[in-house]
């Protein structure tokens, strides 16, 4: 059984910086990780993602160059370091995985590739 459980949302000021962090629980050494996010009223929307054989990083083009998505398999944990954050950057973030045989599904309606998914951690930039 697969757990996701995210850390690290605040709020933030216009160019600040934060760290999100997903522990993992479960056996998920080959699954794709990804960070997706949600602002009300908005479609969820993939931000990175992680492929769990090779380490493919695919980003959202507005996030590119800003974030950078991470993992560290001996912790069982997946990162999100998101650099001068925006206020269009303010979501509710999730954590989510699947086996997905090396695809990092990231486009429109991806979040339906994935499975397990975390409860969310909330980043609000003013």
């Amino acid at each position: 059984h697969v757990q996701l459980v995210e850390s690290g949302g605040g709020s933030v000021q216009t160019g600040g910086s934060l760290r999100l962090s997903c522990v993992i629980s479960g056996r998920t050494s080959n699954y794709c990780m990804a960070w997706f996010r949600q602002a009300p009223g908005k479609q969820r929307e993939g931000v990175a993602s992680i492929s769990g054989n090779r380490g493919r990083i695919r980003y959202e083009d507005s996030v590119k160059g800003r974030f950078t998505i991470s993992q560290d398999k001996s912790k069982n944990e997946v990162y999100l370091q998101m650099r001068s954050l925006r206020p269009e950057d303010s979501a509710m973030y999730y954590c989510a995985g699947d086996l997905l045989q090396g695809a990092t599904p990231l486009g429109p309606d991806s979040w339906r590739d994935y499975g397990y998914w975390g409860q969310g951690t909330q980043v609000t930039v003013s």
